[in-house]
């Protein structure tokens, strides 16, 4: 197969595709592989590395489009490359359909086969694809809220962790998946006072566990919610239903109760967020202030730390990668089940049956 990977444009999008160890694994696995020059510029990797690596290098997004069957990238395709999509292709890369009709629209219109990184999901129900970047965006999570909470970025002036004789500041977590945990990881690093909320009684009694019982951990309502939100300084929401539209948990109503200055941050903004103020930002603007309150809700929060994010991603995609390209998608997902959920359209049609739901779209059912 001919895998191409061009240079990522969404708003300060750094992360690739691939980095050369995966063009290398390609290649000798026997599939060409051309790269838009500069895709590793955003990562320190040359096009000199890629090319070492056995891929071939294209000066432009629509000679890698027009070269190539697969096309391997790390964000949803932006208009321009919406429009460089055919019949043939196949897209592989994260995707968020139920946050944007309009992408979702454009695919189909296009006529490709595309799969998104975050509805590959295992029999246990874990999301193989979204586990890095998850991890990564919760680490950052508790990172930025603690950068915005300070006076000089438009907070209250709170430090995370107080020092003695200084309360420590509340820090709420809705959510204990892996991004969810990851932040609540750094919260407590940081010696904040943290409460978590999950739906899954289980889940809470890990938490407990795995963080020695130092934190507090509440079983997912209105009601808690309501309570912590406001006497938080900073909430954090880590809710995800897999290719869903994110459940609005934190209302406007709790956001107007908050002290000014408080911060909140929504890593389900691209699944359309949890927070009910909250709107995809870019990290050239990633906040803005709602009833005195500090939003901060990029949609693409791991292209800051693009080199991490980079070698994280690729570890885990590269397998399904090397299946699609070995055995085409039809094959792929005939030997691998776990597969099947990650086709999000086949050939023009909408096969996703939640993101036709969130979006009012035709469902066609998946028939390879």
């Amino acid at each position: 197969m001919i895998v191409g990977v061009p240079k990522e444009i969404k708003n300060n999008e750094n992360r690739a595709g691939l980095v050369p160890g995966g063009v290398r694994q390609l290649v000798e696995d026997g599939h060409e592989v051309y790269f838009q020059a500069g895709v590793g510029s955003g990562i320190g990797i040359s096009d000199e590395e890629y090319e070492a690596a056995g891929g071939k290098s294209l000066p432009s997004l629509e000679d890698v489009f027009e070269k190539s069957e697969m096309i391997v990238k790390v964000k949803e395709p932006q208009p321009n490359e919406i429009a460089l999509l055919r019949p043939h292709h196949l897209l592989y890369t994260y995707l968020h359909l139920a946050a944007d009709k309009e992408l979702t629209e454009g695919i189909m219109k296009s006529g490709c086969t595309s799969i998104a990184y975050e509805t590959i999901q295992e029999t246990n129900g874990s999301l193989p694809l979204l586990v890095p970047m998850s991890e990564v965006a919760g680490r950052m999570a508790t990172q930025v809220g603690a950068q915005y909470l300070q006076a000089n970025k438009g907070g209250k002036g709170v430090l995370l962790g107080g020092v003695p004789g200084v309360r420590r500041a509340k820090v709420t977590i809705i959510g204990c998946g892996v991004a969810g945990t990851n932040a609540t990881k750094m919260a407590m690093g940081l010696e904040a006072d943290v409460t978590v909320l999950d739906l899954s009684a289980k889940r809470l009694a890990e938490m407990d566990d795995l963080f020695e019982n130092r934190l507090t951990t509440l079983f997912s309502n209105a009601q808690h919610i309501e309570e912590c939100v406001v006497q938080s300084d900073l909430v954090i929401g880590a809710v995800l239903v897999p290719g869903a539209k994110a459940p609005r948990l934190v209302t406007r109503d709790m956001i107007r109760q908050m002290e000014p200055g408080s911060v909140v941050v929504d890593i389900a903004v691209d699944q359309g967020g949890c927070i009910e103020t909250c709107k995809p930002t870019t990290h050239e603007n990633p906040t803005f202030v709602v009833d005195d309150v500090v939003h901060y809700c990029v949609a693409n929060m791991p292209g800051a730390v693009p080199k991490t994010s980079t070698f994280a991603l690729t570890n885990v995609t590269l397998k399904y990668a090397r299946l699609l390209a070995r055995l085409g998608v039809d094959k792929a997902a005939q030997s691998d089940p776990v597969f099947l959920k990650g086709i999000n359209t086949y050939k023009g049609d909408l096969v996703y049956e939640q993101v036709a739901k969130d979006l009012d779209l035709p469902y066609t059912p998946l028939s390879l």
